[in-house]
């Protein structure tokens, strides 16, 4: 397959919900609080919505993962049940003692006790429901009486009704109303906008060990959106046979033409004339946004934490030890989309030059087959965008510097290999009275963020003697450069 071609080291875009790859972009991941907040605070009954493929289920195996330990789960996975099944499907789920031909009178009366022991425990139990949308209304009115099971003043049932935008249709009917009045929260999951499917991919190949730059162009970022209609599950499915589609032919630069070929493999392909028109207006609205959001998007991954090494400011070659040896690795860190612990900056310095073997390759699986030329001037402007717009970073660690153009852009192509070569940032200055370039990687609000990103270094990285530098001597190194 196609992992190892892009550094890999496991499946990024599985449709299987994995708790590991849980993006909390796209208002995910507030959705998710909320939804814990009003499981473990609220009473009655709570409702998700969202079209096929937005990320219900995957919200439903993350809220076990993160509710507190005094809440027992339930779940109810498939909802062609008539109200007697329901409630054995839920005694079963508990593993209650009740015989299978039991009445309807029994298995509540065991419910009802073995909720009141729970209680007295100092526990709750929630029940989660998917694809309600589905579940006859004889059953959902079934749930509505099983939340009326309570003490004088709490509730003794949870429960969370997934499904999608059907399911709002059916609690609008009038012989369900006395259930849609006991729903007390309401969530909807919508589709991620054009900004937001880029934080997402990249999110995934991240948490799947990928290190290089970013592999989505623009172009093909907004023909995922337009295809995927924001959908997930449908972007996975796209990603992940693109990334096939480029591995067939050995290339790491997806293209407008490997998107074309997953979406024609897919089922969904036949379906997108028609919802496209049904979404016209969802889409105008994405595209419009998708200039200011794709600009927070970059921005915000590139102040991602980072952990990074550094060259003594002053001497005039880069150290190729720093990146030689064949397995290092960056240390583990979470991916979230929009949170950071560090940020990157600049400074200007070198190291001592490497030994034999030190050579460092200008490809591999963390080039992503950028052209090196075009990767030296992208960290360059990534640089001065960064330093224009950044106020309150303190700390930057120190690389490598060099006065060889060219030897710099062999190094940041290999870099990709130990690094996340976004958070590497280059930037000019002098040494030794002549024109040089410093590397640097990350920055940090703090000495001691700082110093303990500087422990984590791999130690290949750490051989080039990685210094920490101040943002702001290297804001007046700058500026004593261009004004001399």
């Amino acid at each position: 397959m196609y992992y190892s071609h892009f550094g890999l080291n496991q499946a990024p875009f599985k449709i299987t919900p994995n708790t590991e790859f849980f993006f909390s972009g796209g208002n995910r991941g507030p959705i998710l609080e909320a939804l814990i907040y009003a499981i473990t605070h609220g009473e009655g009954i709570i409702k998700v919505t969202g079209e096929v493929g937005s990320g219900k289920t995957m919200l439903c195996h993350m809220l076990p993962t993160r509710l507190p330990a005094h809440v027992e789960t339930v779940y109810i996975a498939n909802p062609s049940v008539s109200p007697e099944e329901i409630l054995h499907a839920i005694a079963f789920e508990l593993q209650l003692n009740v015989a299978r031909g039991a009445q309807r009178l029994e298995v509540t009366q065991a419910l009802h006790d073995f909720l009141l022991k729970r209680f007295a425990e100092g526990k709750r139990v929630v029940v989660f429901v998917e694809e309600s949308q589905s579940m006859p209304l004889a059953t959902l009115e079934e749930i509505r009486l099983l939340s009326n099971l309570e003490t004088k003043n709490d509730k003794l049932l949870q429960i969370v009704l997934f499904g999608q935008p059907e399911l709002d249709d059916n609690l609008r009917l009038p012989n369900i109303r006395q259930l849609r009045e006991r729903i007390t929260h309401s969530f909807r999951l919508e589709p991620l906008a054009q900004g937001e499917i880029r934080e997402y991919l990249m999110f995934r190949m991240r948490a799947a060990g990928y290190h290089g730059p970013d592999l989505f162009s623009s172009s093909v970022i907004k023909h995922i959106a337009r295809t995927s209609l924001g959908l997930t599950r449908r972007v996975n499915l796209i990603a992940d046979k693109a990334l096939l589609a480029a591995f067939s032919e050995n290339t790491h630069t997806l293209k407008a033409k490997h998107i074309d070929a997953a979406v024609r493999d897919s089922e969904f392909s036949q379906e997108l004339p028609r919802r496209a028109e049904s979404r016209h207006l969802w889409g105008g609205i994405a595209l419009v946004a998708a200039g200011a959001v794709a600009g927070i998007a970059i921005y915000a991954l590139l102040q991602s934490a980072v952990r990074s090494p550094v060259g003594e400011a002053g001497t005039s070659q880069a150290a190729p030890a720093a990146v030689a040896a064949q397995k290092a690795s960056p240390p583990a860190r979470s991916e979230q989309a929009g949170t950071s612990s560090a940020r990157p900056a600049a400074g200007s310095a070198a190291s001592p030059a490497g030994g034999s073997g030190t050579k460092l390759a200008a490809s591999g699986a963390g080039s992503g087959g950028t052209d090196a030329a075009d990767l030296l001037e992208s960290r360059l402007k990534a640089t001065h965008e960064w330093l224009i717009s950044e106020a309150n970073t303190t700390f930057s660690i120190q690389l490598m510097g060099t006065h060889d153009p060219e030897q710099l852009k062999d190094l940041l192509n290999g870099l990709g290999k130990f690094v996340e070569i976004n958070k590497v940032f280059v930037y000019r200055t002098v040494a030794r009275q002549k024109p040089s370039l410093t590397v640097l990687y990350g920055s940090f609000d703090n000495r001691r963020a700082a110093v303990e990103a500087l422990d984590k270094l791999p130690e290949s990285l750490k051989a080039n003697r990685p210094i920490l530098r101040t943002v702001q001597g290297i804001r007046a190194e700058i500026k004593q450069h261009r004004s001399s």
